[in-house]
């Protein structure tokens, strides 16, 4: 089988890092800085290497009501990556961490209104989604089925990360600020680490849904997570490691976050989100490079695909 890769990245505003940190409320200033400053960077990049990525986008931000004036730089920046090529994907409509929590009318409104408005702005009916916070429920599963979708990409099978996450909110609980976020099912850490077909009464096993799931990159057996967060921190070595294990898969599903390609200083990001995010106070330069380094050591070994087209893909050779 060929070896596939694609690049995906999810752009969650600013507020939902305040949210996760018991920040309050994140400045207005803040609102556009992952649109304005970070997607120019990744879209640079990915055109200089002839990559198509998948861009998962919060649908608020293009909304008037919400974002106000905010809402006309949203719109022409999707506009704009959907024309060169990217493929827009829905990451719901205000990210509610807790959203495979919440009952069906609120679950088939953010996902409902987040596809109604990215299919407007991309000018392509949008056929893939990714939770908030990578926690997928039935109810969920159902209502991307409901409108067609191709896949889903929440499922994160990677023990450490849960368990890194329960520490920090465990702390936070303890200090009296509870964090925003929320806890996966932890059943989603024994899913499986390669493309399948879902359960739609339990996303987290194989089963005969619609759709099918594209898992966030683990590597085998260790399940170590191989995201843009952390292979574009670790030393040159490490992530040398990492992308030889990943090797041994067929599909490398590369999540990076808006985020990972802001600059602290140049950005403006106040020192106290600064301070709780440890990828903030690494210089943009290291970052960009690293995530060069990363790119154009995959070409050598995997075609760059949108996750739609890796999704068809899996429909034919793996599920």
């Amino acid at each position: 089988m060929r070896k596939l890769c694609s690049v995906s990245i999810d752009l969650d505003p600013v507020f939902c890092y305040y949210r996760i940190h018991a920040l309050g409320q994140a400045p207005e200033a803040l609102r556009d800085l992952v649109l304005e400053r970070c997607v120019p960077r990744f879209a640079d990049m990915f055109a200089r290497r002839g990559i198509r990525a998948t861009f998962f986008v919060v649908a608020s931000e293009l909304d008037p009501q919400v974002a106000g004036d905010g809402a006309r730089l949203a719109r022409a920046t999707i506009a704009r990556l959907a024309a060169a090529g990217h493929e827009i994907g829905n990451h719901s409509y205000s990210h509610p961490y807790e959203l495979a929590r919440l009952d069906p009318d609120r679950v088939h409104h953010e996902i409902g209104r987040a596809h109604q408005l990215l299919s407007e702005v991309a000018g392509v009916t949008v056929r893939g989604f990714r939770a908030p916070g990578y926690d997928l429920s039935p109810a969920m599963l159902d209502e991307v089925m409901a409108l067609g979708y191709l896949y889903d990409s929440s499922i994160f099978p990677a023990p450490g990360y849960y368990a890194a996450k329960a520490a920090v909110m465990g702390a936070m609980a303890i200090a009296g600020v509870p964090s925003g976020a929320v806890m996966t099912n932890p059943r989603a850490l024994l899913a499986p680490a390669d493309p399948y077909r879902p359960s739609p009464t339990a996303p987290w096993r194989r089963g005969q849904a619609t759709l099918v799931e594209l898992p966030i990159a683990v590597t085998p057996w260790a399940r170590v997570p191989a995201i843009g967060t952390s292979l574009l921190l670790a030393p040159a070595w490490l992530r040398a490691r990492w992308l030889e294990a990943m090797r041994k898969r067929p599909f490398f599903n590369l999540e990076l976050h808006g985020i990972d390609l802001a600059d602290a200083d140049a950005d403006g990001i106040p020192g106290e989100l600064v301070r709780k995010q440890p990828d903030l106070r690494a210089p943009l330069v290291r970052k960009q490079r690293a995530l060069e380094a990363t790119l154009d050591r995959l070409a050598g070994d995997y075609e760059f695909v949108t996750l739609r087209d890796a999704a068809a893909w899996a429909e034919r050779e793996v599920v």
